[in-house]
């Protein structure tokens, strides 16, 4: 085990995946001799030269357009976006090229190969343009999986999984936890899976559902609620597609409340669709209604970072209001 901050874990991953296969490659906004913007591809291109990493364009469509024809021909492409908030150029070619390349082709060509990197969320006062979580907008494409560490073990495991996975993954970093979320990380190689959640902590009145750098935010709040006597469940989705409805539904059943946390804008926030399943699973057991703990219907904003956050004190309150329904 070596003490890790998740950039060096995921840059540990990226060594480990290169060196394991040669046909990966890294490529993105920045990412050769500068290491990218928050240094997560530092020495890459040093130890495996500019063949197999290297700067692109900035031009988001043309980097996954890109990305698509080399996993369709054979490579395992890991393509950066610089940030989650522009991604939005390349959407047309991530949602009608690489989740369909292998359905349209009947199979014959696929870019299931892929992985593409993005930091996303807030957190480090980045304001409108490079706060946002875009998570729920990729949620809706069937064809690709949409993968969230909370720490620097799980950004390791799932992301070499995230590469070495047949179906193209989006994998998301929270980037307010590079450098302030610090663990052990083992040296070689391991994979953690694809689609299922962890539950970090059992409990009995109340479940507690987050991904990414929530996780900590709902700890927090669990901490608080348990010195009211609360006792809280927590899970960790890591996954969002496919999503874990059978650990969360299971918890559900146990505790018989719910709370989901997330960054992103309430309406139309992934916390929506967890909220329908877990009702269509789980009505019977439900003592108060599903809770949601999330950001507010507002661009994100920089100098009131602070009131959009669903910060662990929302939470808390949003527990207490649960719990005595």
């Amino acid at each position: 085990m070596t003490k890790m901050n998740m950039l060096q874990a995921i840059n540990n991953a990226l060594i480990t995946a290169m060196i394991e296969d040669e046909k990966v490659m890294v490529f993105g906004e920045d990412v050769g001799h500068f290491g990218g913007v928050f240094r997560a591809t530092s020495n890459l291109q040093h130890q495996f030269g500019k063949g197999r990493c290297f700067n692109t364009p900035l031009t988001e469509q043309g980097i996954i357009g890109f990305a698509n024809g080399l996993a369709s021909q054979g490579s395992v492409p890991v393509a950066e976006i610089q940030f989650g908030d522009y991604i939005f150029p390349a959407f047309d070619q991530i949602v009608n090229e690489t989740a369909k390349f292998r359905y349209r082709s009947g199979g014959q060509f696929t870019c299931g190969t892929l992985t593409i990197r993005t930091p996303y969320g807030g957190g480090i006062a980045g304001g409108l343009y490079h706060s946002q979580s875009p998570e729920a907008f990729f949620a809706h494409i069937p064809g690709m999986k949409i993968v969230i560490p909370r720490n620097p073990y799980q950004a390791k495991g799932l992301l070499l999984a995230s590469i070495r996975d047949d179906n193209p993954v989006l994998f998301m970093e929270p980037k307010r936890l590079y450098r302030a979320s610090v663990g052990d990380v083992p040296e070689e190689d391991y994979e953690l899976p694809l689609g299922k959640a962890e539950v970090v902590k059992k409990g009995e009145h109340i479940s507690l559902l987050a991904w990414g750098a929530q996780v900590e935010v709902i700890e927090k709040a669990a901490e608080m609620a348990e010195n009211d006597g609360i006792s809280c469940e927590i899970i960790d989705l890591r996954s969002i597609l496919p999503w874990d409805a059978q650990t969360v539904s299971e918890s559900v059943k146990k505790t018989g409340r719910l709370l989901i946390n997330h960054e992103a804008p309430q309406t139309g926030g992934f916390a929506s669709e967890i909220s329908a399943t877990v009702q269509e699973r789980c009505f019977l057991y439900l003592e108060s209604p599903i809770t949601r703990v999330c950001g507010l219907d507002t661009p994100y904003p920089l100098a009131h970072e602070k009131e959009y956050m669903p910060d662990h004190l929302k939470t808390y309150e949003a527990i207490k209001r649960c719990v005595n329904f």
